[in-house]
């Protein structure tokens, strides 16, 4: 049974929450490359003379949820870059598309040059060294041309690590055309000619199907949106992109193909999950602009917020013994409300009432074992945490996952792992239990459904990290839901959208500056699951 294996193609259903990356290379992949995706000397010499230097600095976001400065600073005068034209822009670790895949780059990506073209096979265009390692084929996926259309459309709106998810994230409420170009009043009059009526009937919806639900999520950033009601009676337009003017198609980024003056792309499915890269109003609707270079209304859309919960740093927000209360409506013995997710300061006491295991509170309170998670560091440490390396401990029945380094626990937090708890993972929705490493990480990649009464597409899920090759199973970020601490996936491991971006963060592989997969076999961040 496939959780989330990567394979070639787009939109196949494969299980619930099943990746689906755009001509992802599966895992597996012979590689030598390190474990860490450094500058070395060989790297530095190995090309041309007059080569820009680059620094490797820390990654971008620390456990602390801290954005820090971009990852590479680029000192000489005059670098070039190459620019990715598509959703996968693979990075090769010889100038040869038969060398292995190191990573790739996205639409809206670039790479800095370390050298000149150099020549070899496969690639029309020529190969060129990019920073921090690997060569790039100057062909249909990439360009030199910073004006390049696609180049022009995306490069303004990278995924933003400084907030919990990288994308703005929509689902579809109310299905409708998706646009190749913003349509005029007529164009509105045949493809739309309920919108009138639908929109009033929104105004006047309260609750999440109203017009004042979360329209802050559309900033992309905190502020106040403007109300969709004035907007639309004023015809308000606003931040409308350049390329968007005069009714211009927009870049065909997925090079389907398209009439010259097409309108509609497609009708949006129920469900379906959007990134979108920006939002803006043309003559009083907002629309969105998605990753894959789609207009949609997001009238249509419900503005996803995705889960404020996050994990806790060890050592300084508490110190063991402690428990994470897991369950909405957990009760202390004495019947007080315990605070869903709170952490609980224990003295280390256990006891059981009726036959239910109890753990004491620092002022005297009792929780139940199964409303409450205990934490406690591993008593007798493995190899790998001897030997001073980070790995990730992830307990299923405690719906636990805390993070080391070498023997120090620095993280921990709740997870939502398989459905099926601790069944056969071959045959059911568990999750698979061993030691793994982290072999593939994309900031994001597609997810679908065929679960029966919960079919959906969601686009760019976000943080995804692969850790078996054989079953796909990943940690992810979830914010379609907000149960972290109870077991609703389908296989993968579940992490609320801040802890996914913290942890995609501290592991291994790095993804380069730039970049948006990397893949690293055999070297990445230990994984260790168990019941």
């Amino acid at each position: 049974m496939l959780r989330c294996a990567p394979f070639v193609g787009r939109l196949a259903h494969v299980g619930l929450f099943a990746l689906v990356p755009l001509e992802l290379g599966l895992p597996g992949c012979k590689s030598d490359a390190p474990a860490l995706m450094r500058l070395t000397h060989a790297d530095q010499s190995a090309s041309a003379t007059n080569i820009p230097v680059a620094q490797i600095e820390p990654p971008p976001v620390g456990l602390d949820g801290r954005t820090r400065a971009g990852s590479v600073t680029l000192i000489a005068e005059g670098k070039k870059r190459i620019y990715s034209t598509s959703l996968r822009t693979w990075v090769y670790s010889q100038a040869s598309s038969k060398s292995d895949r190191l990573g790739y780059l996205r639409a809206g990506n670039s790479a800095p040059l370390r050298g000149e073209q150099v020549g070899g096979g496969g690639c029309t265009g020529g190969w060129y060294p990019i920073f921090p390692k690997g060569y790039i084929c100057d062909g249909p996926d990439a360009t030199l041309d910073a004006n390049d259309p696609v180049v022009v459309a995306t490069e303004a709106s990278p995924p933003d690590f400084s907030r919990k998810l990288p994308y703005i994230y929509g689902t579809v409420r109310k299905p409708g055309a998706v646009y190749a170009r913003l349509p005029s009043d007529d164009d509105l009059q045949r493809i739309e000619p309920e919108l009138p009526k639908r929109m009033e009937q929104w105004f006047s919806a309260g609750g999440e199907v109203g017009s004042h639900y979360a329209q802050e999520v559309w900033l992309g950033h905190p502020g106040t949106a403007p109300d969709p009601e004035q907007a639309f009676r004023s015809r308000f337009t606003q931040a409308v992109p350049a390329f968007l003017e005069d009714h211009r198609q927009i870049p065909n980024l997925l090079r389907k193909p398209r009439e010259a003056d097409q309108l509609v792309i497609e009708k949006m499915e129920p469900k379906l999950g959007y990134a979108l890269l920006e939002t803006f109003f043309w003559q009083g609707r907002r629309y969105g602009l998605t990753t894959e270079l789609k207009i949609v209304p997001t009238d249509r859309l419900r503005p996803i917020q995705g889960s404020d919960f996050h994990g806790f740093e060890i050592g300084k927000e508490f110190k063991f013994p402690i428990a994470i209360v897991r369950t909405p409506i957990a009760r202390f013995r004495d019947g007080g409300q315990a605070p869903y997710r709170a952490l609980l300061n224990l003295t280390g006491r256990k006891q059981f009432f009726d036959k239910v295991l109890h753990y004491q509170t620092d002022d005297g309170k009792w929780i139940a074992d199964r409303d409450a998670s205990l934490i406690e560091s591993v008593k007798k440490m493995p190899a790998w945490a001897i030997a001073g390396e980070k790995w990730i401990d992830v307990n299923l029945t405690k719906q636990t996952l805390m993070l080391y380094e070498g023997k120090k626990p620095v993280y921990v937090t709740l997870i939502s792992s398989g459905e099926a708890g601790l069944e056969d993972p071959e045959h059911t929705t568990a999750t698979k239990r061993g030691i793994f490493r982290i072999h593939t990480k994309h900031i994001t990649t597609t997810m679908a459904s065929d679960e029966v009464g919960e079919e959906f597409e969601l686009q760019d899920v976000p943080y995804v990290q692969y850790f078996d090759d054989k079953g796909g199973y990943a940690l992810h970020g979830a914010y379609w839901h907000d149960r972290f601490g109870i077991p609703k996936s389908h296989g993968c491991i579940n992490l609320a959208p801040e802890d996914a971006r913290r942890i995609f963060f501290w592991t291994e592989p790095q993804v380069p500056a730039g970049w948006h997969g990397v893949l690293l076999p055999l070297h990445g961040t230990v994984l260790f699951i168990h019941p």
